[in-house]
């Protein structure tokens, strides 16, 4: 969400996990469930023990508890990456935009089934900044419209490839699917993820791509740049607890 605009979004998540670092012990429970200890094996950045998923260590025990997963109030950020060609420049330029301002929830019930009215990931619009202020105040005012529609908001509705029940350490990747509002216009989305789940955390980075005119916006004229793809990427990076 841009370059000259990001539409982003997403939020997402939810069930995300990325490459951030865990806290002390390798212990998570799940949603009115016990916890159990993980096994050990290669270490993070930060020395946490983190190891692969193995079939017998699992993040739950209790038949018919679920899990969910709030996002921290720090260390989120949610990005656009749109391919534009500036004027002064002439030649192809990657324009970033970001905000650390995302919050929100993604909630499995007991079999592992995503639980919609639980998972909302919200992404505040008015804050995403790049390196240009001249394209922010454009993407905000003219191309997201933030002073109408200021959060882009992320309802998860299924996830793929996560073991369940959910392991106690561990890398692994993901597909998060769901619905992606922007400005006002609702999109499904499917988010390609990775991520470590290790002391009651779980740290993810997923992203995905939308086409800006899917969302009722038109594509930015202005006389700085000389053209501006359609289809952006947008990334999310999340960390979030259990409980």
């Amino acid at each position: 969400m841009l370059r000259t605009l990001p539409l982003w979004i997403c939020v997402l998540l939810a069930g995300i996990l990325g490459g951030c670092s865990v806290a002390a012990s390798p212990t998570v429970t799940g949603v009115g469930a016990g916890s159990k200890s993980g096994t050990t094996g290669g270490a993070d950045s930060s020395g946490q023990i983190l190891a692969p998923l193995e079939q017998g260590d699992r993040l739950l025990d209790a038949p018919g508890s679920g899990l969910r997963l709030t996002l921290l109030a720090e260390g989120n950020e949610a990005r656009y990456r749109a391919q534009e060609v500036l004027a002064r420049l002439r030649v192809p330029n990657e324009a970033v935009g970001r905000t650390k301002d995302v919050s929100g929830a993604i909630t499995l019930d007991s079999t592992g089934t995503v639980i919609p009215g639980q998972s909302k990931i919200t992404v505040d619009l008015r804050q995403l900044a790049s390196d240009e202020r001249l394209r922010d105040r454009f993407v905000r005012t003219d191309v997201l419209q933030t002073g109408r529609f200021p959060n882009a908001e992320f309802v998860a509705r299924e996830i793929r490839g996560i073991p369940w029940p959910a392991p106690a350490t561990g890398d692994f990747s993901f597909q998060l699917s769901g619905d992606l509002t922007v400005h006002g216009v609702t999109r499904s989305v499917t988010w390609n993820g990775s991520g470590r789940i290790g002391g009651g955390h779980m740290n993810a980075t997923a992203t995905t791509s939308v086409n800006i005119t899917d969302f009722g916006m038109a594509i930015p004229r202005v006389v700085t740049v000389l053209s501006l793809e359609d289809a952006i990427t947008l990334e999310l990076d999340v960390r979030a607890v259990t409980g």
